[in-house]
């Protein structure tokens, strides 16, 4: 005899009906809608829906481009829905404006202009440099990285000579921003692959990234300094590692292309020159393939771990001894987020990792972690048939592998991808670039499906505001206060894999209905616990007595 095991889900609790038992397991403790996330949610489903989407765009070139295939999201038209900034490689970039109905299907539509549609650009990082609400763009391609102007309306202007930027020429492949002290424009670092010669054809030498910070007026840019020894950079973040309050840059650098060098951690102290941490100071050398950063404090210690990408395994880093010094130790295998090699389609090959991303799709108070994967090109030591990982946060802070339950296993070479919520329904959904390969775009209907979506938690988007010229308040860290858990996360502009986002921030709160949020503003201030309803986009404005729903600027 089969015995059926029925499962219900009431408010905080799971109630189990199993050989006519009733048992009733707590998801979390229940006060008024302040709940605690206890349970880890299955994968959600995504819908591929790159065709219905409106987006046709491709990255692709010769070897030239092969490391590179970048994205950007980021409102461009203040409307409260992402738009998506693609790389091209040989191809133009592209940019498409977001039309999607909220809950509905995604729908963009190609926004042309001769500004954008560049030909040579690896990938791109959005911010709003000049403080004034409008979105800007970093541009990276083979020839030098270059900053466009938001116009408003989704339309830029070439900005380089009116912030007196220059990105040194060259093959750039990583960008990060923080800002330093009261300075109205941020310090940027450039990171740079290989070396051009005469000819604009590329070497076998690393070149030297840069790091470019404004003038003592203020309102350009002084000339870069270089961040020498270069190891071949693919990407790069700016990070408070110590919670000093000082941001560092972190740096993940290629060893195919060298032979004495390794990933790199530099001290960047304001007003003085950037210097790289050593051995002495507790920095342990590590040497991989490096290709994308993400930073999240996975350990609940209250710092930032790095996940770095890799041909073969990818590390999980965490400080081994606390604050006092630069020293990590690799935890990957621990949590389950190693990922050497593919998960499904057959081949046992070392796999190759892009671009890697914390975000909690299922939104069950659990951090969950998206890695892009695809051979450079044909390397015959590495898997040809590589899908991306979907690993899925536990509360024992472990992941477990959930793409194939998403449905978003593919076998394209995947490269920059980003994960955010496109149609305002609280759910993140998915775009991934791929080398030679169309865009794919998937929809997340949660529990549900394409006609019925259903939601799995609840959620909460935080925007941050501030006045001067850091008016997105980079740098800053966000607690949220879900029942007896604080989370906490750091605003920071850079990393992944040549390419990011300026959107809210996204926390999944489980059963939450009711959190608590507070800031912890760049200068250092810490800002009142504010209370905040679950499922909206709210936000936070420095020295407010309470937060606000969010309202776009157009409709």
């Amino acid at each position: 005899m089969t015995r059926r095991r029925v499962t219900v889900v009431l408010g905080g609790l799971i109630v189990v009906v199993a050989a006519g038992a009733l048992v009733v397991v707590a998801t979390g403790i229940l006060r008024g809608g302040r709940v605690t996330p206890t349970v880890a949610g299955a994968a959600p489903r995504f819908v591929d829906e790159t065709a219905a989407a409106g987006i046709d765009h491709t990255y692709d070139g010769d070897a030239t481009f092969a490391t590179g295939g970048g994205m950007a999201a980021f409102d461009c038209d203040d409307d409260g829905r992402p738009d998506l900034y693609f790389a091209g490689g040989s191809n133009p970039a592209a940019l498409y404006r977001n039309g999607s109905a909220p809950g509905g299907a995604l729908a963009f539509t190609r926004v042309a202009d001769p500004v954008t549609d560049v030909v040579g650009v690896n990938g791109a990082y959005p911010l709003d440099i000049d403080g004034d609400g409008k979105v800007d763009l970093a541009i990276l391609q083979v020839g030098g990285a270059h900053l466009l102007r938001g116009l408003g309306d989704c339309r830029f202007e070439p900005a380089d000579g009116a912030w007196g930027f220059d990105g040194g020429g060259g093959f750039a492949t990583a960008f990060s921003a923080t800002w330093e002290g009261a300075a109205t424009l941020p310090t940027l670092a450039v990171g740079k692959y290989l070396q051009l010669d005469a000819s604009g054809k590329l070497t076998a030498d690393c070149a030297a990234s840069l790091l470019l910070r404004p003038t003592d007026g203020g309102g350009t840019y002084a000339p870069g300094v270089p961040l020498t020894p270069g190891y071949c950079t693919l990407s790069m973040l700016f990070s408070d590692w110590d919670r000093s309050g000082r941001r560092d840059l972190r740096v993940t650098n290629d060893r195919q292309y060298y032979t004495d060098g390794e990933d790199q951690l530099w001290r960047i102290q304001p007003g003085e020159p950037p210097r790289v941490y050593t051995a002495d100071e507790g920095w342990v050398s590590m040497q991989i393939w490096g290709m994308g950063i993400a930073s999240d404090d996975v350990t609940g210690d209250g710092y930032p771990d790095v996940f770095l990408t890799s041909q073969g395994d990818n590390k999980l880093q965490t400080l081994a001894t606390g604050p006092a010094q630069p020293s990590y130790r690799d935890i990957a295998l621990k949590r389950g987020v190693t990922a050497a090699q593919p998960f499904t389609g057959g081949d046992a090959l070392p796999s190759t990792a892009w671009h890697p991303e914390f975000q909690d799709v299922n939104n069950d108070g659990f951090m969950d972690l998206f890695v892009s994967k695809g051979n450079v090109s044909a390397m015959p030591d590495y898997a040809a048939k590589d899908p991306s990982n979907l690993f899925l946060g536990q509360p024992d802070g472990t992941f477990v592998e959930g793409a194939s339950d998403a449905g978003i296993v593919t076998f394209d070479r995947g490269r920059g991808a980003v994960v955010t919520d496109l149609n305002a329904d609280g759910l993140p959904d998915l775009v991934e670039v791929n080398l030679g390969a169309p865009v794919r775009v998937w929809r997340n209907v949660g529990a549900g499906t394409a006609t019925a979506p259903a939601a799995m938690g609840h959620w909460l988007d935080i925007a941050l505001q501030q006045q001067g010229g850091n008016r997105d308040a980079i740098g800053s860290w966000v607690d949220v206060r879900i029942g007896d858990t604080v989370v906490q996360r750091e605003i920071t502009v850079g990393g992944g894999h040549i390419g990011g986002a300026r959107v809210p921030l996204h926390v999944g709160l489980g059963p939450a209905t009711q959190v608590d949020v507070r800031v912890h503003w760049p200068d250092g201030e810490i800002g009142p616990w504010l209370p905040a309803t679950a499922d909206q986009v709210i936000v936070v404005e420095r020295g407010a007595a309470g937060v606000r729903p969010f309202q776009a600027a157009r409709p």
